[in-house]
Order: structure tokens, then sequence, then C-alpha cells
């Protein structure tokens, strides 16, 4: 379970990011976080594996201060967590092997890193990751020779082979065609339902979101102004979820 509670990031420009958000993120959830830009999407999502420091409030990890965590404790908990973003941070002139490979780094010595040292269980389990997600002939292939959607689906495999309970999505089909989206949006659907695993994503269409969520998230200008099942989610809540009402009535959910 992740947990934020009463959780505001301010920047050091004075913009504010979060304001108060108090919520529950169950295992296993599929959670979409929409809202306009600048509502703060990204900030909320990319706090929860502390690459954005908060200013108040915490974020516990199955019970497991992140806020507070020291390194160790960090590094320990970030192996859990997966991040896919649309940039899709590869290395784009190593091969598939090599990209996936990095998403252990966090368990290997700083010299195994270095010298790409693996177990022979490590190997497999990228052969294996590479299968779920229908890339197993680009094993030895180099990214910048695959297409944006093969891309991201190799980011997929990566959090998989790093096997984190919970997946970071950041706008992961922004940077994709339509039908490319919907397969990228499946791809994750499928891992959630069969493999349990947490699914949270910043997305800017909220057609994909009501398509594929358990749960929707609305954040606007820093508040949690909607949190309810996609069936909730009526012309009218999106209206003054992206037309500036600064609560929402009458709708169902909450924080």
């Amino acid at each position: 379970m992740i947990v934020f509670d009463h959780v505001s990031k301010t920047y050091d420009n004075g913009v504010k990011g979060l304001i108060d958000v108090s919520l529950k993120i169950d295992d296993g959830d599929f959670v979409s976080i929409i809202g306009l830009s600048g509502a703060g999407k990204s900030t909320l999502l990319r706090a929860i594996n502390r690459l954005n420091e908060i200013s108040e409030g915490e974020i516990t990890i199955n019970g497991e201060s992140i806020t507070k965590a020291n390194k160790k404790e960090l590094r320990h908990i970030r192996r859990h967590i997966g991040l896919i973003s649309q940039q899709f941070n590869l290395v784009k002139r190593s091969t598939v092997q090599k990209n996936i490979l990095s998403g252990k780094l966090g368990y290997y010595s700083t010299l195994k890193s270095i010298l790409g040292i693996f177990s022979k269980a490590d190997y497999e389990l990228c052969n294996e990751v590479l299968e779920k997600v229908g890339m197993s002939d680009k094993l030895h292939e180099r990214c910048d020779n695959l297409s944006g959607g093969q891309q991201q689906r190799v980011s997929i495999a990566r959090t998989l082979f790093q096997q984190a309970d919970i997946i970071l999505a950041d706008e992961p089909v922004s940077s994709l065609d339509p039908v490319t989206s919907l397969e990228i949006m499946d791809e994750l659907k499928m891992i959630n339902v069969n493999m349990g695993k947490t699914v949270i994503v910043n997305i800017h269409s909220v057609e994909l979101a009501k398509k594929f969520s358990k749960r929707i998230i609305a954040l606007q200008d820093g508040k949690l102004v909607f949190d309810g099942k996609p069936e909730s989610l009526t012309n009218e809540v999106l209206t003054m979820i992206y037309k500036g009402d600064s609560f929402l009535k009458g709708s169902e959910g909450g924080q």
C-alpha cells in the first residue's frame, strides 16, 4: 500500500506542485492520474520513488517511510519501484539486453555494475521478460534501431526484470501513435491483472484512463479534486476538472 499523508510540494521558485494531498493506493491497483499540464501529475508520481522531494507530509510504502529513508533504505525501497517514462530512458547505443540488465544495477556492487557482470539467472530472466512483451527476437538489437513502441516495451521489460512491485508510468504513450498507445496500455493492464503489479499512470488521455484504469485521480493546481471509479468520471465532472472549478461537488470518491 502507498499512503500519502498531507503531502505538499513547493518548488524553489515558490510554485506549489502539490497541496495537502492525502490518499491511499492499494496493492494491485491500476490508477491513472489526470489533469491539465502543470496540475501536479508528474510531481505526485515522482514523489512516490522520491525523485521529487516533498516539502511537507509523509509518503509510506508498505509501512516504510520513503520520505524519511536514508540513502541505504531509499536504495532498498527503490528496488521495488519501476519507472517508465515518455523518453523511454534507454541507452540508445546499447543493446536491448544491456538496457534490461541495467534494471538490476541496484542489486550489484559498483564494480560488478561497471563491468557488467550479471548472474546466469539474471540472463535467463532477461530472456523471460522480453518474451512477455513480445520482443524475444530483439535481444541483441541496438535500441536506436527500434521503433518508439518497441523502445517502450523494452522499458516495460526492464521494470519486470527489476521485479518491481510498483510500476510508475509517466506519460508512457504521449510520444506514440494511437494504435501503439493502445498496445502499450494493454501491456500495462495485462501486467497489472496477470502479475498483480501496482500500476500508476500519469496520462493526458482521459479516454485511455477510463478504458484501462480501476481508479482515476485528478489533480488541479496541485490539489486532489477527484478520486473515484472511471464510471464516475462524467462529462460534468471532467468539465469541472479541466475548466477551473476548485472542488468537485456530487462526485463519487474522495481523498
